[in-house]
């Protein structure tokens, strides 16, 4: 015992005190914080919802902004707090409420909210700023919305959920210090039964310990039972390596001594030196069978220890010339492309010097003449071929030389251990590679080894490859006449022919456009089989709402986002954290339920044989403008969306509307020349780029950018007064059959290598910031000069699918774009 003991458990009970009081301390200072952050989230959320109802109000009459307070705007307010409020409009001028309230706020430029603490007539009040941007006949801009309330409310709150929680933490923290005393005496009692068990043992027991336990110590048994497993094992290595050496040596060491003994009694000068040449032949032999048993041990602990590095082919190659003497290297040939010396290998370094060095010593001993190395890649293996004009090896012998201690017929006359090509073997094996002993034609032995390049080289330059080859006819595929509206299947098989696993996706991206993103797909999970099922946005929901799908899609892709959130928001959806959701801006995704992975905004696209540039209108103002006054022109040759039938046309007109003040006008236009309506992009963009139509109003920027960039006939206009823009969501329904393969396609599509497909021929947008490519969200916005308006996925597209907001809308759009007579 040593000469000052302490009392572990007294020492334990000290320290488990200060923590439990120390944390109860911590817990409580938290508490604190999370009562404020919880009282600020849900105040604010108060605050919000009244500057958007205000928002919601605000008008555009004759260039003047105008608002009539909603009832319900300080409705959900208690009371209990003093409410302030003001309205701007574009010039910072005052509209309605305090005008004193936004003097030292910030004037909003988007959507918002935007939540601030200030100071206003001596008390803290809490800020919610919100943005509307309107569009009149002079300009778009933003008006302002503030909305102040005194924070006595949440404060209370605050304070409220503070002491409800004090009470039991003092309690629990009694209670734990109750707890700990009388469980530090059980929790001791196993180590004790360890230590008998331990002191019990013979010295040479390396068996796994095997008592009872707690899981708290069973992660020292395993370590303990780990630790004698490794002992044991280097143990039987080294037994078996001593052995070996005694076996394998014994015979040449006997040799030597013989030749020796008969040495010292020999006279005869010229036998003497015949028997020191054998000696001296004999120590090469023993001298070269200890080096290759210390390689073959080294190269098996590197291998169990799995040390592994990227190694370029090329470096391992030049380690063994430069371990050459001089007459070898002369005699060694290399035929490696830079491209092939450059490929990265991952492995351990020296066990693939080991490998080179055994075949090309093997080569040297075996052939008087050169020794070639080849190399070639091809779908991502890398090949070596070291090839020799020696004797060669029997085709019946070819399998037997690989064991070891195993030599050929034609090695007799050679000096060798018969361990160079196992440990060729084992090294391959290692690193999931291929060995082959060919004849060489002419003559002599011909040793192929196929190694894995780097995985992630390897599947890019295959994706490259795979996109590549189906870019065209993709894009050949997009300038057929499209059909209006109806189901279309399409059958990918698995590329490693299997039939296990199949992925269903009902969507409305066009066929030849999606195959990209399956091929892409496939390149990562060649073992599944898509089934992709085309239809529109409309009839999508209604068949899914309805249960006539067949099979059941494992995921559900619309642009139509207003239908994608009404889904996900009665229940339909299943959660997934994907580990790429973080990347995505926040308007893009809605909880873990709904994921965008394109950015296509709203364009005009016009006939350049029938509009001149210098007519070309480039905001919504000037195009209802030109359709008023050149009605006769016109008539019969503008086409937009069958908002009735097209969801992705309904979202955009419903955005317009709340958007613009000049949407009704534009409506009006559109009855004035007796518009067309269709339910798809591709039948307006086929009118135009023939000539049957002259001009086509919100299209699906995608579309267009895809048809304009393989030839068709016709032009592209970002407006330059705002730009709503969309995103394709993906949803992976709570019934689907395979979740598992729907959650792996969200994990692609918002991939680097999914986004850049969107950003590529494609052209549906790369929604993640920072894309690489002619069509990433950066590039698309830089087209125009307007305002980027995306549509977040979210609630807020829920008001526009009330039903009887939405049959008053139609019922107006109908009555003006289509009066009746």
């Amino acid at each position: 015992m040593p000469a000052h003991s302490f009392s572990i458990r007294r020492r334990i009970l000290a320290l488990a005190v200060a923590l439990l009081l120390g944390a109860a301390v911590i817990l409580v200072v938290f508490i604190r914080d999370y009562a404020e952050r919880a009282a600020d989230r849900a105040f604010d959320r108060l605050l919000a919802a009244s500057a958007l109802t205000i928002a919601g109000a605000v008008q555009v009459e004759n260039d003047a902004v105008i608002v009539e307070l909603p009832f319900a705007s300080f409705g959900m307010f208690s009371g209990r707090d003093r409410v302030f409020y003001a309205v701007e409009d574009p010039r910072g001028r005052a509209v309605t409420g305090y005008d004193d309230l936004s003097a030292n706020l910030t004037e909003m430029q988007s959507a918002g909210p935007v939540f601030q603490d200030a100071m206003y007539r001596g008390e803290l009040v809490r800020v919610a700023s919100v943005g509307r941007l309107t569009s009149s006949a002079s300009e778009t801009d933003w008006v302002t919305i503030h909305v102040a309330e005194t924070q006595n409310e949440r404060e209370a709150l605050a304070n409220e959920i503070l002491g409800n929680a004090i009470v039991p933490v003092v309690a629990l923290t009694l209670l734990a210090v109750a707890l700990v005393w009388f469980g530090i005496g059980r929790m001791f009692a196993p180590l004790y039964q360890l230590e008998q068990a331990l002191r019990g043992r013979t010295p040479d027991d390396l068996s796994p310990l095997d008592v009872p336990v707690p899981v708290e110590v069973s992660q020292l048994v395993g370590a303990l039972n780990a630790f004698m497993a490794r002992l044991g094992s280097s143990m039987e290595r080294l037994s078996g390596l001593v052995a070996e050496a005694a076996h394998e040596v014994r015979t040449p060491l006997a040799s030597l001594r013989a030749q020796a003994e008969v040495a010292m009694d020999e006279q005869d000068p010229d036998a003497l030196r015949r028997r020191v040449g054998r000696i001296h032949q004999g120590a090469i032999h023993a001298s070269q069978l200890v080096s290759q048993l210390l390689m073959d041990a080294t190269i098996s602990h590197r291998l169990e220890n799995q040390e592994s590095d990227t190694t370029p082919f090329g470096a391992v190659i030049e380690d063994v010339r430069q371990r050459l003497d001089g007459d070898q290297s002369a005699r060694l040939n290399l035929d490696i492309p830079e491209a092939v010396a450059a490929a990265q290998i991952r492995g351990d370094r020296v066990a693939l010097r080991e490998m080179v060095r055994n075949v090309v010593d093997n080569a040297m001993v075996y052939s008087e003449g050169s020794v070639s190395i080849a190399g070639a890649m091809q779908d991502g293996l890398l090949t070596m071929v070291v090839t020799d004009s020696g004797p060669g090896i029997p085709d019946g012998e070819k399998g037997v030389v690989l064991a070891r201690f195993k030599r050929g017929s034609s090695a007799s006359a050679k000096v060798g251990s018969g361990l160079g090509l196992s440990i060729v073997k084992r090294v391959v094996e290692a690193h999931r590679g291929a060995l082959r002993l060919k004849d060489r034609e002419g003559g002599g032995l011909a040793v192929e080894i196929e190694l894995p390049l780097v995985g992630r080289n390897a599947r890019l330059e295959q994706l490259r490859k795979a996109l590549g080859s189906v870019a065209m006819l993709a894009l050949c595929l997009v300038l057929v006449q499209p059909q209006e509206a109806r189901a279309v299947e399409s059958r990918y098989p698995a590329p490693d022919g299997s039939s296990e696993q199949v992925l269903t996706i009902l969507g409305v991206t066009d066929t030849p456009l999606f195959a990209q993103f399956v091929a892409g797909f496939q390149l990562r999970w060649p073992g599944v089989t898509v089934i992709y099922e085309e239809t529109d946005s409309v009839p999508l929901y209604e068949r899914f709402l309805a249960g006539d799908t067949n099979p059941k899609p494992d995921l559900v892709i619309s642009s139509a986002s207003d239908l994608q959130v009404k889904l996900a928001n009665d229940g339909y959806a299943l959660a997934y954290d994907s580990p790429y959701l973080a990347q995505l801006p926040e308007w893009a995704y809605w909880r873990n339920e709904l994921f965008g992975f394109t950015f296509e905004p709203a364009v005009i696209i016009y006939n350049p044989d029938l509009i001149g540039a210098d007519e070309v209108p480039r905001t919504h103002l000037t195009l209802a403008e030109l359709l008023e006054n050149q009605t006769a022109r016109f008539r019969g040759k503008i086409a937009t969306y069958d908002i009735g039938v097209s969801g992705v046309g309904y979202l955009l007109a419903a955005q317009d509307q709340t958007i613009s003040s000049n949407f009704w006008r534009l409506a009006a236009a559109f009855g004035r020349v007796n518009a067309q309506f269709s339910g798809s992009s591709p039948a307006i963009l086929n009118g135009v780029a023939d000539g049957s139509l002259a001009l086509g109003y919100n299209v699906l920027g995608s579309y267009a950018f895809a048809r304009k960039a393989a030839g068709a006939n016709i032009e592209i206009v970002v407006p330059d007064d705002y730009v709503l823009v969309l995103t394709r969501s993906m949803m992976i329904p709570r019934d689907a059959p395979y979740p598992e393969l729907g959650k792996a396609f969200v994990d692609f599509a918002l991939s680097p290598e999914g986004q850049a497909i969107a950003a590529g021929q494609t052209a549906l947008g790369s929604v993640v910031a920072g894309g690489v490519g002619e069509w990433s969200s950066e590039a698309i916005a830089g087209r125009g000069r307007g305002v980027i308006q995306p549509i977040p996925l979210g609630p807020a597209l829920l008001v526009s699918l009330d039903q009887q907001r939405k049959r008053r809308f139609l019922d107006t759009w109908q009555e003006i774009v289509s009066p009746k007579p």
